[in-house]
C-alpha cells in the first residue's frame, strides 16, 4: 500500500481535515508503517496497533499541545508521533539520537508527560487538568490507560481524588483484555461481566435508537442521554465503580470505529465533570501474528514483515539461565515459590509456571504489591523469588524496608536487566538499583558475570544470609571471558599478575569488558591485577585489601556513580588508611538515553577501548 495522506500529516490540524474515507485510508497507512518500520528498527507493535484509531479520533477531536494526551507507560505512542509532524524521522526510531520509543517532552510540545511505568497516567493527568483550573485554563486533559494497569494501586488512588473534582479531565480507558502478559485479578474479571452481560446489551441498543431521535441541542441533551445510561445501568447492575467515584461513565464502544470514538470523545467534551471513557480493542489490530501472539510482539526485536518470524535469538541469555537454575532448585525444594509482576516470560519464568503452577504468582503490573506479598509468603515458611525488571524494581523501595527488613523476613530478588538496557531508553535503564538496595539494613547482592555464577549466587541467595538478598543480572548474553576462567562460590576473585602496581576492580556485566582491556594490553602492556568482585555488597574486607597492595587503583561500574558500589569502596580504601591513588569510572548521575548497549558503553567510558585507555595512562 502506497503512502498517500500520512507522508503530509504536518500536524494534527491535517487530521482534521480529512473525510471519513480518508480517515479510514489514514489509519491503513499508519498500521503499515508502525509495522515497517518496527519490524527494521524493534520496539513495541503490538500495543500501538491497537490504538491507532484512537489516536487519530483524539487528534482529530481536541487541539494539541493546548489539549493534553497523558499516555500511560507511553509504549503505544507511536500513532500519536506520526501525527504530530515525525514521520519523516519515524525510521529512527529508538536509535541512538533518533526518536524515542515514549512519550518525550524535550522532543515534542505534544508530548506533554514522560512515561516508563505502567499506572500512572491518571494521576499526572488530574493533576495537569487542576493545575489548568488553577490557572484559569479550561482546555482538556485526557489520559489513556490500559486495562492491564488496573491491577496496581497508584490508578485506584488516582481515580479516588480525580472523581469529584471540577476538571476537564477525560480518563479513556482502553480495554484489549491484557497486558503484556494475561490479566489476573478482579478487575480483569469485572471487565468481562461488563462486556458480556446480554441484557445489557439488548437494553443498551434499544435506548440508544430512541435517544438518538432527540435532536441534538446542547447540554441539555448531553446530560439526558447520559442520565438515561446512568439509571440503565443503575437497573441492570447498579452503578458502575467509576460512577461511584464519580465519574461520567460512556461506554463500553469499538475503539476502532473512528467515528463512534470521534462522537463520544465529542460528548465527552460537553459533559462538565470527569468522564471515564470505557473502549474496548484488540491489541496487534491489522497485523496477524501481533494479533495472534500479541505477547511475542510487545516488545519486539526485527523481525520479517511476511512471517512475523524474529532472527533466531542464537541460544540462551541471562533470564533463561535463571529460570532454568530457579526449576531446578525448586524440585528439590517445595518451599521455593516464584513471584512476577506481569513480565513471567520476559524474566524467564515460562518453565516454572508449567511445572510448579501452585507456586506461580502473577500478582499484575504491582510491584509493591508484590513485594509485601513475598513478606507474607517468607512468614509463612517459603521462600520467594521476586522476579522483576531493575527499572521496576525501585518502584517498590518503602516495601522493601518496611514489609521486609525490617520484618527480618527473607526474600530473594531476581533484579534482571541491571545495568545499561538500550533502546528503551531513560525510563529503563537499569542503573539505580545497587544505590538504593545498599542503603537497605541487612541486604546482601551477588552480581554474577556468567551463566555459572547465576547458579552459583541464586543458590546463595536462597540459603545463605541476608533478607533482602538480590541477584542482579543484565540484560542479554554472557560476555567475553579470559582463557581458563572459571566461576566460583566465592565472594570475589584475584585475576592477573597479584603483584602489579595496578589493580582494576569491577563487577557483573562490566567485568567482560575490562577483562578483555586487560588482555589487549598484552605483555608490552603494564602489568595489571584484576579484582572481581560476585558479592558487591556488603564489600568484603579481604578483597579492599587484596586491592590496597596495588599503588594505583581504578574501579569500573556500570551503574550511577554516587551512591554505587565504586563509591563504597573508595570510602572504604579511604577508612584503612590507603595511601595510593584511586579512580571510579562510573555512570554520572543522569538520565541515559536510548541507543543500544555497545554504543552506551562507548559513550560512558566502559567499553574494552575506553578501559584500556585509562589503565595506560596510569603508568
Amino acid at each position: 500500500m502506497e503512502i498517500q495522506l500520512l507522508n503530509h500529516i504536518e500536524s494534527p490540524e491535517d487530521v482534521k481535515r480529512l473525510s471519513e474515507d480518508e480517515l479510514k485510508q489514514l489509519a491503513e497507512e499508519v498500521r503499515r508503517t508502525l509495522i515497517h518500520t518496527t519490524s527494521q528498527t524493534g520496539g513495541h507493535l503490538a500495543s500501538n496497533l491497537g490504538v491507532v484509531e484512537l489516536t487519530i479520533a483524539m487528534h482529530r477531536t481536541f487541539d494539541s499541545p493546548k489539549d493534553s494526551f497523558v499516555w500511560d507507560v507511553g509504549h503505544q505512542v507511536y500513532t500519536h508521533k506520526l501525527l504530530t509532524g515525525r514521520y519523516d524521522a519515524f525510521g529512527t526510531l529508538r536509535q541512538n539520537g533518533g526518536l524515542s520509543g515514549f512519550p518525550n517532552p524535550a522532543e515534542s510540545a505534544h508530548d506533554v508527560f514522560a512515561a516508563g511505568h505502567s499506572g500512572t497516567s491518571v494521576a499526572a493527568g488530574f493533576g495537569l487538568a487542576m493545575g489548568k483550573n488553577l490557572h484559569g485554563d479550561r482546555s482538556h486533559t485526557v489520559a489513556v490507560i490500559g486495562d492491564g494497569s488496573f491491577t496496581g494501586g497508584l490508578v485506584y488512588e488516582a481515580l479516588n481524588n480525580a472523581g469529584h473534582a471540577n476538571t476537564h479531565f477525560i480518563v479513556v480507558l482502553n480495554d484489549n483484555e491484557m497486558s503484556i502478559s494475561g490479566n489476573v485479578g478482579a478487575f480483569a474479571n469485572y471487565l468481562t461481566r461488563m462486556r458480556t452481560h446480554p441484557a445489557y446489551y439488548e437494553l443498551k441498543e434499544d435506548v440508544k435508537n430512541r435517544l438518538y431521535t432527540i435532536p441534538k441541542v446542547g447540554d441539555a441533551s448531553v446530560k439526558l442521554i447520559t442520565k438515561a445510561k446512568k439509571t440503565l445501568k443503575d437497573r441492570l447492575y447498579g452503578s458502575t465503580f467509576f460512577e461511584d467515584l464519580g465519574f461520567a461513565y460512556m461506554g463500553p464502544i469499538d475503539g476502532h470505529d473512528i467515528r463512534a470514538l470521534c462522537d463520544a470523545l465529542e460528548s465527552a467534551k460537553l459533559i462538565e465533570e470527569p468522564v471515564l471513557l470505557h473502549i474496548r480493542t484488540t491489541k496487534g489490530k491489522g497485523y496477524a501474528p501481533a494479533e495472534q501472539n500479541p505477547s511475542k510482539f510487545h516488545g519486539v526485536s526485527p523481525f520479517n514483515v511476511e512471517t512475523g518470524e524474529t532472527a533466531p535469538s542464537g541460544g540462551t541469555n541471562f533470564s533463561k539461565e535463571f529460570g532454568k537454575y530457579l526449576c531446578h532448585f525448586a524440585e528439590q525444594d517445595p518451599n521455593i515459590c516464584a513471584i512476577t509482576a506481569a513480565m513471567g516470560l520476559g524474566t524467564g519464568l515460562g518453565d516454572f509456571e508449567q511445572k510448579f503452577p501452585d507456586r506461580y504468582f502473577d500478582v499484575g503490573i504491582a510491584e509493591e504489591f508484590a513485594v509485601t506479598f513475598a513478606g507474607g509468603l517468607a512468614k509463612g515458611g517459603m521462600i520467594p523469588v521476586f522476579a522483576v525488571y531493575s527499572t521496576f524494581l525501585q518502584r517498590a523501595y518503602d516495601e522493601m524496608i518496611h514489609d521486609i527488613a525490617m520484618q527480618n523476613l527473607k526474600v530473594v530478588l531476581a533484579v534482571d536487566r541491571a545495568g545499561f538496557v538500550g533502546s528503551d531508553g531513560r525510563s529503563h535503564q537499569g542503573l539505580y538499583d545497587l544505590a538504593y538496595l545498599r542503603s537497605i539494613p541487612d541486604t546482601v547482592i551477588y552480581s554474577p558475570s556468567t551463566y555459572d555464577g547465576m547458579c552459583f549466587y541464586l543458590y546463595r541467595a536462597l540459603y545463605d544470609e541476608g533478607h533482602i538478598v538480590a541477584v542482579r543480572y543484565p540484560r542479554g548474553k554472557q560476555g567475553y571471558l579470559p582463557e581458563g576462567f572459571k566461576a566460583s562460590y566465592e565472594d570475589f576473585a584475584v585475576l592477573g599478575d597479584p603483584s602489579a602496581e595496578i589493580c582494576v576492580v569491577t563487577f557483573g556485566a562490566e567485568f567482560s569488558e575490562v577483562a578483555q582491556a586487560v588482555d589487549a594490553l598484552g605483555e608490552q602492556g603494564p602489568a595489571v591485577k584484576l579484582v572481581k568482585l560476585n558479592k558487591v555488597w556488603p564489600i568484603s574486607e579481604r578483597a579492599v585489601r587484596e586491592a590496597m597492595t596495588a599503588k594505583q587503583i581504578l574501579f569500573v561500574e556500570e551503574g550511577v556513580r554516587a551512591g554505587g558500589i565504586g563509591e563504597a569502596f573508595g570510602f572504604q580504601l579511604m577508612s584503612n588508611s590507603y595511601k595510593g591513588t584511586y579512580k571510579l569510572i562510573a555512570v554520572d548521575n543522569s538520565f541515559v538515553h536510548h541507543a543500544t548497549i555497545p554504543e552506551l558503553r562507548k559513550e560512558y567510558g566502559l567499553d574494552a577501548e575506553a578501559v584500556q585507555k585509562e589503565i595506560q595512562s596510569l603508568v
